[in-house]
């Protein structure tokens, strides 16, 4: 009989180890990301690797204690799971308004064909159009903290 997995449930203290992991990572990511800028092809990235390991074990943490009840769903959350049951065949970069602010449809590669290619599968999420056409850089935050792994693309291994 095959053993089945089971997931420890998280404590909100996770929550605040996690964040002091993410702290001084963030701060040398950040320094790695601007030292690379106008670089072109394969540039080693390893603290920008280790912070997105990281934001990624941030999510699940944070996604375990909402499911247990313990944090609330954001307003991010909830709004996206409303535009994706309103809109579910949106383009990317379709713009859509919802109880008077607009929000464009994006799409993002997600995992990649062995050769580099090709898309095989697509993250899609909102971001929050200010008045003057420009994201809103706290709901695009606030996005890549939720789903990090949107932003991390990786190639499919066969």
């Amino acid at each position: 009989m095959p053993k089945k997995l089971v997931k420890t449930p998280h404590v909100m203290s996770d929550l605040t180890d996690i964040n002091q992991e993410l702290e001084p990572l963030k701060a040398l990511a950040d320094r790695e990301l601007a030292s690379i800028y106008g670089l072109t092809g394969m540039v080693y990235t390893p603290y920008i690797d280790e912070y997105m390991q990281v934001s990624i074990k941030k999510a699940a943490i944070l996604a375990c204690l909402k499911n247990q009840g313990y944090l609330p769903l954001s307003e991010v959350e909830i709004i996206t799971a409303e535009l994706d049951c309103l809109h579910k065949r949106a383009r990317s970069n379709a713009v859509f308004e919802y109880k008077g602010n607009e929000y464009k449809r994006r799409f993002s590669p997600l995992k990649l064909s062995k050769s580099g290619k090709n898309v095989q599968k697509w993250a899609k999420f909102w971001l929050l159009q200010l008045p003057n056409g420009k994201v809103d850089p706290n709901w695009e935050r606030q996005v890549r903290e939720i789903w990090p792994a949107y932003f991390l693309i990786r190639t499919i291994n066969m």
